[in-house]
């Protein structure tokens, strides 16, 4: 099994990263908080004992710190400053109106003692455990039901030292769900920036039910054959943004969920209005997904400027009947493709449910999907897209598309109806009719990359970007 990612494969990898052409960020998208906020009041984790060795257990030290910072919650907020050193602690709670700020040569380590991560309830949004019935680890950095939530630094370093539990997972030893690196629950503003999150034990980075997340100049790493280590998963969450980061991990680079089944049903709180901007990375899974855990519903999700390498799949929509719940007005704009088995896949029979209660005549509603200006080299396929027998995925728009394909059957497509413009290699039999001039209406274009959920989508009037095609 390959090795966990080291300070040295970081340094090398962030170099490669700042070097290449297409490292270069633009303005931000991010509006809606100030991650460098200043806070009135500031201590150091080294005043609460801590020893950063990489040997002694700090857990209680960042706890106590914490426990001492709440007193300036109502005063302005406080900041918790983690000096150079490696810092090995278990699972410590965040609180509001607090910023966890790193040295650049911070190491905040992740316990190998599983009994250093506390397990809690499992999310009502799922009804259980993601991978084994009954409870969960608690994240290693966590916080619920708080209010303003900055975690940054001059890029220091956050290392789940996950290979531990990878090992529990492949050999069935665990008794419980695996633990995110950071989980934030229940929380409105939080910013994530300017660090470096190493081999999380499972998703690394997990907003569920939040509004107002931004995750900005991150870089996540894990190896690519480690299981299920998701890099950004927006959960039932809403005015998320997440731009300019780098991502290579053993699973979907980001998966925007929002509950499972008959549990993400009945919690019913969606996730909508997400933006994406200049975002690079490698998986041996998708680049960005939606689902499979959709229940509550996704909608207005707009991506852009993506370049995915090395890695099995561009774009996933993954859902089952089962699922209910809704993923609708999508866009996605600009992602450069390099050595990907299947560009584009919908995946409607990916099963996986959390218990018998579900209802197998809740049907996905998958409708108004738009991808936009995607080029390819080797690519293996151009597109799986798979719909439900009777729950025909409905106006899935493809334009401007350009791929060097090696497969003599580039698509499969069935259950899927809409449209497209300008696509090569030619585009399977149910998505010919060609968008412009009849259909553009039917294609989701934004008006705007967020938009209130109390105002109604509005279609931009431009049909002239297709003209040449």
């Amino acid at each position: 099994m390959r090795r966990s990612f080291t300070l040295v494969d970081v340094l090398l990898l962030l170099a490669l990263f700042i070097d290449a052409p297409w490292a270069i960020r633009g303005s931000s998208h991010c509006q809606r908080g100030n991650p460098a906020v200043i806070r009135p009041h500031s201590v150091a984790i080294t005043e609460f004992g801590a020893v950063g060795d990489g040997v002694t257990l700090n857990t209680k030290a960042f706890q106590n710190a914490i426990f001492y910072l709440n007193s300036f919650a109502d005063k302005g907020g406080a900041k918790l400053f983690v000096p150079a050193g490696q810092w090995l602690t278990g699972s410590f709670d965040l609180i509001s109106h607090l910023t966890l700020w790193l040295d650049k040569d911070a190491i905040i380590l992740g316990s190998t003692n599983s009994d250093d991560w506390p397990v809690i309830d499992p999310l009502p949004s799922y009804g259980r455990g993601r991978e084994l019935p009954g409870r969960r680890h608690k994240s290693l950095i966590y916080g619920r039901n708080l209010t303003d939530v900055v975690i940054t630094g001059d890029n220091g370093t956050i290392d789940g030292q996950g290979s531990v539990w990878w090992n529990w997972f492949r050999n069935e030893t665990l008794n419980y769900t695996r633990p995110h690196l950071v989980e934030l629950m229940n929380t409105t503003g939080v910013a994530i920036s300017n660090l470096t999150f190493l081999n999380s034990p499972f998703w690394t980075i997990h907003p569920v039910y939040c509004s107002q997340v931004i995750v900005q100049n991150v870089t996540i790493l894990a190896p690519l054959d480690s299981p299920n280590t998701d890099g950004i998963d927006p959960d039932s969450s809403d005015d998320v943004c997440i731009e300019d980061c780098y991502i290579s991990t053993g699973d979907d680079i980001i998966a925007i969920k929002s509950g499972w089944d008959e549990y993400g049903t009945s919690y019913g709180r969606p996730s909508k209005n997400i933006t994406i901007h200049r975002l690079v990375g490698q998986t041996t899974s998708s680049g960005i997904a939606i689902g499979s855990e959709m229940s509550g519903g996704v909608s207005e999700v707009y991506a852009e400027n993506l370049t995915f390498y090395n890695s099995t799949t561009g774009i996933r929509i993954k859902t089952s009947p089962g699922r209910g719940g809704y993923v609708r007005n999508i866009y996605i704009s600009n992602m450069s493709l390099t050595d990907v088995k299947t560009a584009i896949r919908f995946t409607g029979q990916y099963g996986e449910h959390p218990d018998e209660s579900y209802d197998p005549k809740a049907l996905p509603l998958i409708e108004r999907i738009t991808i936009d200006d995607v080029t390819g080299r080797n690519i293996k396929y151009a597109g799986l897209l798979e719909g439900i027998e009777g729950d025909t995925f409905l106006d899935i728009c493809l334009s401007n598309i350009n791929l060097s394909v090696t497969s003599k059957s580039p698509w499969n497509c069935s259950y899927i109806q809409g449209y497209s413009e300008a696509v090569s290699p030619e585009i399977c039999e149910p998505l010919r009719e060609r968008i412009i001039p009849d259909h553009y209406s039917g294609c989701y274009y934004p008006s705007h990359p967020l938009q209130s959920s109390s105002n109604e989508t509005v279609v931009l009037d431009c049909p002239g970007k297709f003209m040449d095609a």
